[in-house]
């Protein structure tokens, strides 16, 4: 780097002939040489030791999310089975897990009301000024009971709406509660007017026209109430009605909540006089599998552990969280899954197959995990839920307490304070800098000031030498 000291004593041609920007550059590098290379060979190691920390505790970490998802929505998540499945579909919402089975019998399905028009030439004829208004509540042969809980809707028509422009008018004035369109059949265009599920969506259309009657051209002409007929009722807004175990239930819709355990079930079809059973058995084929990949996926953490922890060699060597995480893995079998299980119910890993090898891997009794579900398979099951105890809560919780910043001897821990240490050496080769630039921009002032002395002399010397080479001439 150039200085304006420099500069002049280039012009000048003068000097000593040393680059002293240059040796003032040497200098300051070579002054602060071994703190740098100290501080960079620390930031070398930290970084492996951060990167080794959050590779074990991301493993485990996986290993838990892994396991929850199979719990919540794969192959262990509760599952009902219908003898008759054309009956029903049954979904069990996630963290619910119930048990046992049940006689179901589906007398009626829910169904919405359809209403058909009076027909009109086309889906451009006009309908007719006035007010069509919407009723809902429940349609019993030709009696109609309104819902006190909704009022009406009032549609203006105009003189210029179409059969096509009305069916946009319900749509939008309903909210969705009637879908209406324009169908053109044989008969000409008529008004499709489609209500929700359940007995009380019923609905009436009461149309006050112009006067002329209930004549094509008239808004009267589209009016209908169970009473006065005129348009083509095609289906009449009814409830599901199912019983379970025996007791009879009712459902608005074809959806069924708030059974036991909390499974809903999506009604199809009816069984009437011949009851299907739903149960919600046992995997135990998913079990074993769960347990075998849990295996592998442990193994798979000890082989990083034995790597990234190794005694000589390994980047977490000599650390405390490490050494931790080892005591707490290979505790694992022996952990309480089940605090309130009863005397003869599996309580831990241990009781589900997975063991420890002398060599700190592990491995799947399966004789034992075989015994654990022929004898109580619905214990086993009950260990493989979302709830606060189980499986996945207890590799949950293990996951956690190994990430927890706050616990000096956990790989969080240990994760903290070499991510400080690191921001630390940042901070120290940054200072270095600084005062490594300072010493070199001191040194280059003063080697310039020495340059311009030198400079100076060396021009009072040739001036000298110039005298005395006058005189020697002039005694000649």
């Amino acid at each position: 780097m150039e200085t304006a000291g420099s500069s002049i004593i280039s012009a000048l041609g003068a000097g000593s002939g040393v680059d002293f920007t240059k040796l003032a550059s040497d200098i300051s590098a070579a002054t602060y040489a071994a703190q740098r290379n100290q501080i960079t060979a620390r930031k070398t190691s930290l970084e492996a030791q951060v990167s080794a920390a959050s590779q074990l505790r991301g493993a485990i970490t996986g290993l838990a999310s892994a396991l929850g998802d199979r719990v919540r929505t794969g192959d262990l998540a509760p599952k009902g089975t219908l003898a008759n499945p054309a009956v029903a579909t049954v979904t069990v919402p996630p963290g619910l897990s119930p048990r046992g089975s049940f006689s179901l019998e589906v007398t009626q399905l829910a169904r919405s009301q359809t209403l058909l028009s009076r027909p009109l030439a086309s889906r451009d004829a006009l309908v007719g000024e006035g007010t069509l208004t919407l009723r809902f509540g429940t349609v019993s042969g030709t009696s109609f009971t309104p819902d006190a809980a909704r009022a009406g809707i009032d549609i203006a028509v105009t003189d210029t709406d179409t059969l096509a422009t009305l069916a946009s008018k319900i749509n939008t004035a309903s909210g969705g509660a009637v879908q209406a369109y324009v169908a053109t059949g044989t008969n000409g265009a008529q008004l499709v007017m489609k209500g929700r599920e359940g007995a009380a969506n019923g609905f009436q259309l009461e149309a006050t026209g112009m006067g002329g009657g209930p004549v094509a051209g008239d808004l009267e002409y589209l009016g209908w109430t169970p009473a006065s007929g005129g348009a083509l009722l095609q289906s009449t807004a009814r409830n599901a009605t199912l019983s379970l175990d025996g007791v009879a239930m009712t459902s608005p819709t074809n959806r069924v909540t708030g059974l036991p355990g909390g499974f809903t079930l999506d009604l199809a079809a009816t069984n009437t006089g011949a009851p299907t059973t739903l149960s919600f058995g046992t995997s135990t084929t998913a079990i074993t599998s769960v347990m075998e990949d849990f295996v592998v996926a442990l193994n798979d953490i000890v082989g990083q552990l034995n790597d990234l922890a190794a005694p000589i060699g390994g980047e977490l060597g000599n650390d405390p969280g490490a050494r931790e995480f080892r005591r707490d893995l290979a505790g694992l079998s022996g952990r309480v899954v089940m605090p309130g299980a009863g005397t003869n119910d599996p309580r831990t890993l241990a009781d589900l197959g997975l063991a420890l090898n002398r060599d700190g891997t592990f491995k799947l009794d399966t004789a034992r995990l075989n015994r654990s579900l022929e004898t109580n398979p619905d214990a086993v099951a009950a260990m493989f839920t979302t709830g606060v105890n189980g499986v996945f809560a207890t590799v949950d919780r293990f996951a956690r307490e190994s990430s927890l910043v706050t616990d000096p001897v956990s790989l969080g821990g240990s994760l903290s304070r070499y991510e400080k240490q690191l921001a630390a050496s940042d901070e120290r080769l940054t200072r270095i800098a600084e005062q490594q630039e300072a010493l070199r921009e001191r040194l280059t002032r003063e080697f310039t000031a020495s340059e311009r002395r030198v400079a100076a002399s060396q021009s009072t010397l040739a001036f000298l030498r110039q005298q005395v080479d006058i005189w020697s001439n002039s005694d000649n």
